[in-house]
């Protein structure tokens, strides 16, 4: 197990911090467990979580009713190794030396749970493949 020092850090960043960014975070912590240290954060948050993406994300048994949008902060991207942008283009800081993937995403704000649930699996799938690629399971 990797100390805290050692662990690969992974920040998410959309507009809102209210449904593609905490969908992300919510499956990297759940299939990394302590692996991977998880952010997510918004360029201008929402004031809550969007509701369709926490019961999209209870059916699969994840809940992520308590958690509330962040602001995007400087300091958060600098502790990070890889940002994950989701729609926030231009407003995204960018720092030298960080990894940098842009996840073209369907915005699911304003959608109901059946809009959402397509977003979700391709969320998962891509989770999947960046767990294998940067904290595979010993």
């Amino acid at each position: 197990m990797p100390s805290p020092a050692e662990r690969p850090s992974v920040l998410f960043v959309c507009i809102h911090n209210a449904g593609r960014s905490q969908m992300a975070a919510a499956f990297l912590t759940h299939l990394a467990g302590d692996r991977i240290e998880v952010r997510s954060a918004g360029s201008a948050p929402a004031d809550t979580v969007n509701p369709a993406v926490v019961e999209a994300m209870a059916e699969l048994g994840i809940d992520i009713s308590a958690e509330v949008p962040k602001v995007l902060t400087v300091e958060a991207v600098q502790a990070s190794d890889v940002v994950i942008t989701m729609g926030c283009g231009d407003t995204c800081p960018f720092f030298p030396g960080k990894r940098y993937l842009d996840w073209e995403l369907p915005d699911p704000a304003g959608q109901g749970v059946a809009a959402v649930r397509p977003i979700r699996d391709e969320i998962e799938k891509r989770i999947r493949g960046l767990v294998d690629e940067i904290a595979p399971a010993s």
